[in-house]
């Protein structure tokens, strides 16, 4: 089994402990029962983000003042992969909130906007989303259609995101809308839209192969009219804002890469020493034996990526290309992982009795979500050819 308690060869803080265990006995206490129900269901357990907020999970990296744990990425980290080897959906849900809207708020948002809208969101009595993806707008995100328009001291949005993460349950929704020429990566301006303003609803919910648990919606903005006080940062900065806050949000994707990978890992080691075959246990077979080392070895190596991304991050250093080399390999680690536990598992693998199909469906959302893996390599590639 991977797990920090039996892992003496890398360093972790008392804090990082501390948010491990109060991660595993969450997840095991509300979510293990329910993971196929709601996964089954397409159910979104809206109820359970209070109890995750009480316990500080909503705003980990939010300063005490605004009502955040004020901690770091590696404890973060630590959070949504703990959560994720228990269900990946609610991993996915988790991060999405932090490292989207509610870190969007912190980090482009005045004094007065944060305090208005972040203790609520950190204590998870508020769900924040993220509108940034369009239905012809994916990677290309300049190109997007939704519009704001400047009328007097408000702006009237129109438009629909899709792909959204909380797109029907968000009570706060930061949302990035074209102000400017279409392509201009100055012609994007960022907004925070609360539940119930007029004009601001929901669309078609997403009938998902994976992550069925984590609610991903259409945003749809009808002649909704929002004040200035509600911009986020400079009048065309929105696209740049987006950048900067899906640098951090990919080391999210690879925390939650990991824990599918070791969720997967795990079952699949317990398996193998289980299942007995020719009079032995699977996992003396070379042909098992071999998959499990190509398992954790490369769950050691995205391991190891993720942890430099957020040391990198903690220290304020720029993570363009780090955190897209985290996300990138822990995100293909993990569904080749996944695909390889159903292998060892056999016929049972593919069944719903066994855990490891859920993380093969839930795996190939990391190489999409936050920027494909062809997206990251674009990012890298720039990086380096032009260092």
């Amino acid at each position: 089994m991977i797990d920090f308690e039996l892992r003496p060869d890398i360093k972790t803080s008392e804090t990082q402990r501390m948010v491990y265990e109060a991660a595993r006995d969450f997840a095991t206490q509300f979510i293990k029962p329910k993971v196929m129900e709601w996964d089954e269901a397409q159910y979104f357990p809206v109820e359970i983000f209070d109890k995750a907020g009480a316990l500080g999970f909503m705003g980990m990296l939010i300063p005490e003042s605004y009502g955040g744990s004020g901690m770091g990425y590696h404890e973060y980290v630590t959070l949504i992969e703990t959560i994720s080897i228990v269900d990946p959906s609610i991993g996915l849900s988790i991060a999405a909130h932090n490292s989207l809207c509610v870190n969007h708020i912190y980090s482009f948002g005045t004094e007065e906007q944060r305090l208005r809208w972040l203790p609520k969101l950190c204590e998870g009595i508020a769900i924040g989303a993220w509108g940034l993806t369009e239905h012809n707008t994916g990677s290309d995100a300049k190109g997007m259609s939704t519009t704001a328009r400047k009328q007097g001291d408000q702006w009237i949005l129109n438009g629909t995101k899709n792909f959204i993460t909380h797109g029907i349950s968000a009570d706060v929704a930061v949302v990035v809308a074209r102000s400017g020429d279409k392509g201009d990566s100055r012609g994007t301006t960022a907004f925070v839209v609360e539940r119930g303003t007029p004009g601001f609803y929901s669309g078609k919910k997403e009938n998902k192969l994976g992550m069925r648990a984590s609610e991903t919606a259409e945003m749809v903005f009808e002649n909704c009219i929002i004040p200035d006080e509600n911009r986020l940062g400079p009048v065309g900065d929105g696209f740049i804002q987006s950048m900067k806050i899906l640098d951090g949000g990919r080391i999210s994707i690879a925390a939650l890469s990991l824990g599918i990978a070791k969720g997967a890992y795990n079952a699949s080691l317990s398996y193998s020493k289980e299942r007995k075959q020719f009079g032995k246990s699977i996992s003396d077979f070379q042909g098992i034996s071999f998959k499990l080392v190509d398992m954790v070895t490369e769950i050691e190596a995205a391991s190891l990526l993720t942890q430099k991304a957020s040391e990198m991050k903690n220290q304020n250093l720029s993570v363009t290309q780090s955190g897209a080399m985290a996300k990138l390999f822990a995100s293909e680690t993990c569904v080749k992982v996944a695909n390889e536990a159903v292998q060892i598992h056999g016929g049972y693998g593919f069944t719903k009795d066994y855990p490891v199909e859920k993380f093969l469906r839930d795996s190939k959302l990391c190489t999409i979500g936050e920027g494909t893996s062809e997206i990251q390599k674009i990012v890298i590639a720039r990086k380096i050819l032009n260092s």
